[in-house]
């Protein structure tokens, strides 16, 4: 089998870079090891315990794709304002989108919804092939190109191959691409809980003395109760949390988020995520480029993973784009380099500041708990300093690629 670029993963990154490029002209092929089936959305389900806050910039990006109406069509929360404040001080700051004339801050949205509407806007085509129930199982050099071979003994050559297939990419392997990373000595709780009160369409966050807690807002129909938490901890801690019984789960957890949402009153299963921090040292090498977690992952403080995971996508459609009207090859390092170029800047600094407020928050000298929470009284006593804040959440600034500008 024989295609112009293969895209290794079906997720959100994966899906979305393939309906960027569906018209280009390029015989596209994804693969993806699950079996990418998609099912109706019963709207009285529990939810997704992993959901992401998809930014303004990601929405546009989805509507652009022709995702966007089916992810409404299944089950989003918008969300208006956030509210941050430090657990082991007084300091705190409130973000709001009416700050900069803006209707929302972002959507939060089950990683399955999104997949599932990406997906079903795939089938909605015909330029795009899609392979499920196909993990890779070998990837090797062939001339100008890559050699894949699937684990049911299909074989596909190829002259790009782009790796979006998670933190734990076999592509990345398989291609002996190098990475840093360190364990952050943290694990995540992750679940959805139902609160006494409504969150009223905000994202709450408290910064405790083991980690970050968020409140995520979600929705289902018209209940503004429910929330998803993310429950960043030392693996002692969460080892102890994930062994209690729902009841006093939901005691401590409504403790530690200082019960601004009243009483837990449900919890559904809890999932425990290790945290691990992971960089590619390069995001390209000859006929082949790393894109979303494939190429960086980061802590999960600000929700910001799958954000620039999809601007990653954007950005190498618009590079092959631009470079197919130049007639240049997809696969020439020259080409990809512009991708690496553009996006490896801005992934960084989102990966140093997450690294320094998880830094700055887990400290304990009394010295820089004084500075954190005197610099979140500064910058909420500056409103445009805020609103410099919200418009980079938002995607209102920076390098972005066309599919993501207002």
């Amino acid at each position: 089998m024989q295609a112009d670029l293969v895209i290794v993963g079906a997720g959100m990154v994966g899906s979305t870079l393939a309906l960027a490029l569906e018209r280009s002209g390029l015989d596209i092929c994804v693969v993806d090891a699950g079996t990418l089936a998609v099912a109706p959305l019963n709207p009285d389900a529990p939810f997704e315990p992993r959901v992401s806050a998809l930014s303004a910039a990601s929405q546009r990006i989805l509507g652009r794709v022709g995702a966007w109406p089916g992810i409404l069509g299944r089950r989003a929360c918008r969300y208006t304002d956030m509210h941050v404040w430090d657990g082991s001080g007084t300091g705190q700051i409130h973000f709001s989108a009416a700050a900069v004339h803006a209707e929302a801050l972002g959507h939060i949205v089950e990683n399955r919804v999104v997949q599932d509407a990406l997906v079903d806007a795939l089938r909605a085509g015909d330029a795009v092939e899609l392979l499920g129930g196909a993990p890779l199982q070998a990837l090797t050099r062939d001339g100008d190109g890559w050699q894949l071979e699937l684990a049911d003994g299909r074989a596909i050559r190829s002259e790009l191959v782009v790796a979006a297939d998670g933190a734990h990419s076999a592509v990345r392997r398989l291609a002996g691409c190098q990475t840093r990373e360190w364990d952050y000595l943290h694990q995540a709780i992750v679940t959805s809980v139902r609160c006494a009160e409504p969150h009223a369409r905000t994202a709450w966050q408290r910064f405790t003395d083991d980690g970050p807690l968020a409140f995520l807002p979600l929705q289902r129909g018209e209940d503004l109760h429910w929330c998803s938490i993310v429950w960043s901890c030392t693996e002692a801690e969460a080892k102890r949390l994930m062994t209690l019984d729902d009841a006093t789960f939901r005691a401590a957890l409504g403790r530690a988020f200082e019960y601004r949402l009243g009483e837990i009153l449900e919890v559904d299963p809890r999932l425990c995520i290790p945290l691990r921090q992971r960089h590619a040292k390069r995001y390209v090498q000859p006929g082949l480029a790393l894109v979303g977690d494939a190429a960086h992952t980061i802590h999960p403080l600000a929700g910001q993973g799958v954000n620039l995971g999809l601007l990653d996508a954007a950005t190498l459609a618009e590079v092959l784009l631009a470079g197919l009207a130049r007639g240049e090859r997809v696969g020439d390092l020259r080409l990809l380099s512009r991708f690496e170029r553009r996006r490896m800047p801005h992934n960084l600094a989102m990966m140093a500041a997450m690294e320094g407020f998880e830094r700055l928050f887990q400290a304990d000298p009394p010295a820089l708990r004084w500075l954190r929470n005197s610099g979140l009284k500064g910058v909420e006593a500056l409103p445009e300093l805020k609103a410099l804040f919200v418009r980079q959440a938002l995607g209102l600034s920076g390098d972005l690629p066309e599919l993501a500008r207002a």
